[in-house]
């Protein structure tokens, strides 16, 4: 029923923005058509140059300022509808520029991580299955509004094969102290592959209120969150798919281990933030007190009805032996509540100084207790972790300081230290040095599995990672540089036991060396007439005994694309050809028994060019995006383009979109 009804929901948006793909295609015809005046005609008035009046006069009565866009730590933003080249590198699943990250070849599943600086990290414990989250929202990811009219937007893009990818948001304030809004995002895509199909689905409410003399300030949002994915296992003979065979053409003829599989993830989450001010009036000194209340449950569910796979003519297993001859159905759930109060006392000289306690209960479990030889796989695990701490927050003038520390005071060993200092000489140069240190908690998935794989069941008592890390920002009117250099002790990882390629006996393991970790991000856009070359660097080393921790040594990203204005400025162009390309490394594979990646030392991917051509337009606040992905794919004489060992990278794919936002 549920999967039914998500397919209803997404065909009815499917049809709306087929609609507004034509309408939008109806109305630039118009303008074409309006655009060519008879030459001994009087000029008359354009309804173009009307619609632009009518434009003008809403801004002046709703400037784009009162149309903002916040988070919980209270970075804010204003609501843009500009097409400029960073809009380009956000129209995709996630929504947000993916450079470091690689996607694999259907829309909505995974993505192997080359920028392993974006790795954040809690010192609470988490679930785990990282490589099914890359697009689950979290509560510091959520979007708060404050508007002066309704806003509506709507994102669309077509998929691989038998779907479509969709986005709506309607956000509206009631009154100007109170908003709200509602967003849906969903997907359907059948892919190129045997069983590779992708269907999620991504509901958010927000709600936000400030009273009238900012005594009383709330935050809240519900999500309702899900991701199933056909997992196919990747090629059995990658060189099918290396020699460009003709036979194989046609994607689905390549043999894949799991024909019949598939992994779901699900959350909900209720989050409120709020702060009442003690003092009636707002002075030089305020006292507030503030409340996080955020409870989340999760369900993960690996299902494999067929457990043989015939690679070259003969039957395996590939995750080994199996309790059960077939019909698997692993699942696991996990609960979480947090809170945390505290009291603030502002100062407008000297800052505002928090001092908070915490609570944070977690309950990961699953429904039986497994014996194996002389070990006790338990079926939950379940604490509770107390935590103080306090945060120091200032800004004045060109400064901006931050300093954070939480101390656990129950049983559990558990600290996170933070640092950040900002200082902005103008609005073209800014600098910033970030500091953490944190003795982080294993994951829960590192410490228990249960499956009815033999090799996948496991409980451990891994010791808390340590984790230190400095980082410098440096955004100048010359070019934007970003430095890290991070030191991991006790480093958790996966890998897999087995000699035979054909088999997977992953399991987690502790790293008791130390691994340091360095990478310099370095991005300049030069400009000249109507022509512009933006170029993104990465590059990162490290240093240890061991291969754990694998990168790629260079990461780059270069578009070189021409703008320009038509039509009396009704349409304005965006064209070009993006270059991205990694050097070769020893990638992660990816697992989907337990959905994580792990370290493997046997094949290397990488060092193939993927060049994209795009030309995107935008009418009024109406974007409208064509792409062809990866279009040099068919050159050469074999592939060598994968997203993770097995798991080939996109083909040639032509695709097209639009974000349409309405300012009612």
């Amino acid at each position: 029923m549920i999967a039914s009804y998500k397919q209803i929901v997404i065909f009815v948006l499917y049809k709306l923005s087929m609609k507004i793909v034509l309408s939008v295609l109806c109305s630039l015809s118009v303008l074409f058509v309006f655009s060519q005046e008879p030459a001994k005609e009087k000029p008359k008035k354009s309804l173009v140059k009307s619609a632009e009046q009518k434009t003008k006069e809403l801004a002046r009565k709703a400037p784009i300022t009162s149309y903002k866009i916040y988070t919980t730590n209270r970075d804010t933003t204003l609501v843009d509808t500009s097409l400029t080249i960073k809009k380009e590198y956000e129209f995709n699943y996630l929504r947000k520029d993916n450079f470091g990250l690689l996607p694999f070849v259907n829309e909505g599943q995974t993505y192997n991580m080359l920028d392993y600086s974006l790795n954040k990290f809690s010192a609470y414990p988490e679930f785990g299955y990282k490589a099914k989250h890359f697009a689950y929202l979290e509560s510091n990811q959520i979007n708060y509004y404050s508007v002066a009219t309704p806003i509506t937007e709507l994102y669309f893009k077509t998929v691989m094969q038998q779907g479509q990818s969709l986005d709506a948001l309607i956000t509206v304030n009631t009154s100007k102290q109170f908003n709200f809004s509602l967003a849906y995002k969903g997907l359907r895509s059948l892919g190129k592959y045997i069983n590779q199909l992708s269907s999620t689905g991504n509901f958010r409410f927000t709600a936000s209120y400030r009273a009238k003399n900012e005594r009383y300030i709330a935050n809240g949002h519900f999500t309702s969150q899900d991701f199933l994915n056909a997992e196919n296992g990747g090629l059995t003979t990658t060189s099918d798919f290396e020699n460009k065979d003709q036979n194989f053409k046609e994607r689905q003829r390549l043999e894949v281990y799991l024909t019949d599989a598939k992994s779901f993830l699900k959350g909900k989450r209720m989050f409120l933030d709020h702060a009442f001010r003690i003092n009636s009036i707002k002075g030089e000194n305020n006292l507030y007190f503030s409340h996080t209340f955020e409870y989340e449950n999760k369900f993960f569910e690996y299902n494999q009805p067929t457990l043989s796979s015939n690679v070259g003519g003969k039957s395996l297993q590939r995750f080994g032996a199996s309790y059960i001859p077939s019909g698997l159905n692993d699942q696991v759930h996990y609960n979480r509540m947090y809170n945390k109060i505290g009291a603030v006392y502002e100062n407008l000289s000297l800052g505002k100084f928090q001092f908070f306690a915490e609570d944070f209960r977690y309950n990961y479990y699953y429904n039986t207790i497994y014996i194996i030889a002389d070990q006790t796989i338990p079926s939950s695990l379940n604490d509770q972790i107390n935590s103080v701490g306090g945060q120091y927050d200032y800004q004045k003038a060109k400064w901006k300081a931050k300093l954070f520390y939480s101390n656990s005071i129950s049983n559990q060993s558990l600290a996170n230290i933070e640092g950040a200092v900002a200082y902005t000489l103008n609005p073209k140069n800014r600098i910033s040095l970030e500091y953490q240190k944190t003795n982080k908690l294993p994951d829960h998935l590192y410490n228990l599995h249960q499956s009815s794989f033999i090799n996948y069941n496991w409980f451990n008592n891994f010791k808390n990672q340590k984790i230190n890390s400095v980082a410098i920002h440096a955004q100048t009117q010359w070019a934007n540089a970003d430095v890290q250099l991070s030191n991991f002790n006790d480093f958790l990882y996966y890998s897999d036991n087995s000699t035979n390629d054909s088999l997977l006996l992953v399991t987690p393991k502790q790293y008791d060396r130390s691994i340091k970790y360095l990478s310099l991000k370095v991005s300049k856009e030069i400009k000249f007439w109507k022509l512009a070359l933006d170029n993104t660097i990465l590059y990162q080393k490290t240093d240890q005994t061991e291969s754990i921790l694998n990168v790629p040594e260079i990461v780059t990203r270069n578009t070189l694309y021409f703008t320009n204005y038509f039509f009396k400025k009704a349409l304005y162009l965006q064209t070009g050809i993006s270059f991205n390309y990694f050097t070769k490394y020893y990638a992660n594979d990816y697992n989907p028994v337990i959905g994580e990646f792990f370290t493997q030392n046997k094949k290397q991917i990488g060092d193939f060019a993927n060049f994209d051509f795009f030309v995107n337009m935008r009418v009024r606040q109406t974007r409208i995006f064509f792409k062809a992905e990866h279009f040099n794919s068919a050159w050469g004489t074999t592939n060598t383009f994968y997203a993770a060992p097995n798991y080939p990278y996109r083909d040639f794919l032509v695709r097209f979109g639009l974000v349409w936002t309405f300012f009612q």
